[in-house]
């Protein structure tokens, strides 16, 4: 296993002819070493992470904002415009896929529609080890052509020596030199075809020929490598954890969803790398078998202890699968954290949005001090903790936020909003309620309300709201503000 180490990354593409430059390059055109490059979109830009090993890392952001191009580049998949990517103590930019030690799981699973279970799991594994088999066999095939090398060096030089000898004596005994040379090369050509085998290429294009050609025979009559039966043990030990054994003769169309995913997952694991790559493995799932294969990925990473990198859109998935979670926007991170930490404490405006099913409710109140919030419909005061944080915003708008389930139904009041009620959702177990300001029908809101109270639509009611619950940010950089403890 391995840390994974990202160094200052920016990836971009050309533009297309009569393509417009994307407005997200503009806010990077101070920072990005690349700025200087007319005609580029920028994909990716700064990005800075250090992902520990054993770690459980999720991307998560919007559709577009980098994170499968992010996961592509790690992989080797795309070539960086910039930065460097660290794998443990190895540099891997310039190392090609196979070499870099990692496993991938994609969206769409990519298996050998004509292979079975057992040989997609296997196919990498099969790959891999007979790259090491031709490492060790060369190296012990180039021993020997060095000796080899030498004697017919040996042989050539005292050739050389009896020809230049007999060359010397004139043209007598020249149909007997004739004939010796042609012995000496028949020598050689039979010294070739007998020893075709001892080089270690051909002798495993040999092997891997005969496993082929027996694979379908019944089990006794076929040829198995000593690097097969290793191949075999580990795809049966991974069949068993993933609890696919009774699969292994199938053909992927012969699956489900759910197991053609943990097919891919099983294939990547087979190969034991030091990092997994998964990018939305779990987006063709319904949601029942979402919520299982949710529950089983992170049981299986946890027993494996496998640095994994996960990308997703979908937040409640980042919440409950990461040890901790980067969110990305427009090609850049936001904020990296654990889930509760995002959650409690966001960074800024969108992390606070984007976090939190519903998402959070947002307000332009006004500030005066000491520690006045005052809307159209309402005004409170805040905290003794906020005075120090909000001295400078005296008198300035702030936008506030809050979330559904710290806004609660209460008696009129100053302090409270006046709502009407237009959507009512039911869940069983808690209902949400949307809601529209009686005074600003524009504004609309979340609230989440215990199911035992009976809501119609229509309604008016007064929302009581949290005060040591919500979050300020500046409007001018979108930037939380916290408060000083």
């Amino acid at each position: 296993m391995a840390q994974v180490v990202l160094e200052n990354i920016y990836k971009s593409f050309p533009l297309r002819q009569g393509e417009q430059e994307k407005e997200a390059n503009t806010v990077a055109e101070n920072v990005s070493p690349i700025a200087d490059r007319p005609a580029s979109n920028s994909v990716l830009r700064r990005i800075n992470l250090t992902v520990e090993d054993g770690e459980f890392m999720v991307l998560v952001g919007p559709s577009g904002c980098g994170k499968s191009t992010l996961l592509r580049s790690i992989a080797g998949l795309e070539v960086l415009t910039a930065g460097n990517i660290w794998v443990g103590d190895r540099l891997v930019n310039d190392l090609p896929p196979k070499d870099r030690d990692i496993a991938m799981v994609f969206q769409n699973y990519a298996l050998y529609p004509h292979l079975t279970v057992y040989d997609n799991l296997a196919f990498g594994l099969r790959r891999s080890e007979r790259e090491k088999d031709q490492r060790r066999k060369k190296e012990e095939g180039r021993r020997k052509t060095e000796d080899e090398r030498r004697k017919t060096e040996d042989g050539r030089r005292k050739m050389e020596e009896e020809l230049r000898q007999k060359a010397e004596g004139g043209r007598e005994g020249t149909s007997q030199n004739a004939e010796g040379i042609s012995k000496k090369v028949e020598e050689v050509i039979n010294y070739l075809a007998s020893n075709s085998f001892k080089n270690p290429l051909i002798y495993l294009l040999f092997e891997d020929f005969l496993g082929g050609a027996t694979r379908k025979l019944p089990p006794g009559l076929r040829y198995l490598s000593e690097r097969e039966k290793a191949v075999g043990e580990r795809v049966l030990k991974v069949a068993e954890l993933l609890q696919i054994e009774s699969l292994l003769s199938r053909l992927p169309k012969q699956l489900s969803g759910g197991q053609k995913q943990r097919v891919a997952l099983g294939r990547a694991m087979a190969r034991n790398p030091e990092v997994f790559l998964m990018d939305e493995p779990l987006s063709n799932l319904d949601a029942k078998l979402r919520a299982e294969t949710r529950s089983q990925i992170v049981q299986l990473q946890r027993q494996l202890r496998t640095t994994t990198i996960y990308v997703t859109h979908d937040q409640t998935e980042a919440m409950t699968m990461g040890d901790r979670i980067a969110i990305m926007n427009r090609g850049q991170l936001q904020q990296v954290a654990r889930p509760l930490e995002l959650y409690n404490k966001p960074a800024n405006l969108f992390v606070a949005e984007f976090i939190g099913s519903p998402q959070m409710n947002f307000l332009s109140v006004e500030f005066s001090a000491p520690l006045l919030i005052s809307h159209p419909q309402f005004r409170f005061t805040l905290p003794d903790i906020w005075a120090k944080s909000l001295q400078q915003y005296d008198g300035r708008k702030l936008i506030l936020g809050i979330r559904p389930e710290h806004l609660s139904i209460n008696p009129p009041a100053t302090k409270n909003l006046s709502v009407q009620v237009e959507i009512v959702e039911a869940l069983g177990h808690e209902t949400y309620l949307g809601v529209c300001l009686t005074d600003a029908p524009a504004v609309r809101m979340q609230v989440r309300v215990p199911p035992e109270r009976s809501i119609r639509v229509g309604e008016e009611l007064w929302l009581a709201i949290a005060h040591d619950k919500i979050h300020l940010f500046d409007p001018d950089t979108e930037l939380a503000i916290f408060p000083v403890r």
